[in-house]
């Protein structure tokens, strides 16, 4: 019943094109997963409701074009957000070091800088890793990020980086209880043993 739903929040996935975006969007929302899925035209745009710690949140997940030619969407993409996802691929080291390009459109557009990030390294169902766990958690801690990695093919992690984010969100009140909270939130470790995951994710 919507009367029990505690927020909505407005959640991104970012990153460059083919690194499987669309496809951790489908198998958290509907459990799909299409190997011939399709590059994202403009934006996609998913709502689901999940409970996380009994706290009831409607996530509108919004899932954007990788590719430059649709950079015109950026400004409103980015406005209100309270979580984001910034996905890479583990066999393709340049959708790793394109995160800082990410970082950068976040941090030039994002209408609030308390927002809660988290990093996916995606396609560990792949052979043939072109970076490690300890390279994506060391980028993760450098900018205040959560980090996981995960399979869209195999489910691995997916539904876990979702409630994370949705708990570290949910633990910082002034990102959803009030539009008027603009200022910094720091994150820290203090609760990362209390994650529905059992250490799966971490929290940085």
């Amino acid at each position: 019943m919507e009367e029990d739903i505690l927020t909505t929040l407005k959640i991104l996935i970012i990153g460059e094109s083919g690194v499987g975006k669309s496809s951790l969007l489908l198998r958290f929302t509907d459990d799909t997963f299409d190997p011939e899925q399709s590059a994202t035209i403009g934006v996609d745009f998913k709502v689901k409701t999940i409970s996380v710690d009994g706290n009831k949140a409607k996530l509108a997940i919004w899932d954007t074009a990788g590719q430059e030619r649709f950079r015109t969407l950026t400004p409103s993409y980015y406005r209100g957000a309270q979580g984001v996802i910034l996905v890479y691929d583990v066999t393709r080291r340049e959708t790793f070091t394109k995160l800082d390009n990410w970082l950068n459109e976040l941090e030039t557009y994002c209408t609030r800088n308390d927002l809660v990030k988290m990093l996916v390294g995606n396609k560990i169902d792949k052979e043939n890793h072109e970076l490690d766990r300890a390279e994506g958690l060391k980028f993760a801690r450098k900018h205040s990020m959560l980090f996981i990695e995960a399979s869209a093919k195999t489910r691995d992690g997916v539904q876990c980086a979702f409630e994370e984010l949705v708990e570290k969100i949910i633990q910082t009140p002034g990102l959803w209880q009030s539009e008027n909270h603009g200022r910094a939130v720091q994150l820290t470790d203090e609760d990362a043993g209390g994650g529905t995951c059992g250490g799966y994710c971490s929290l940085v």
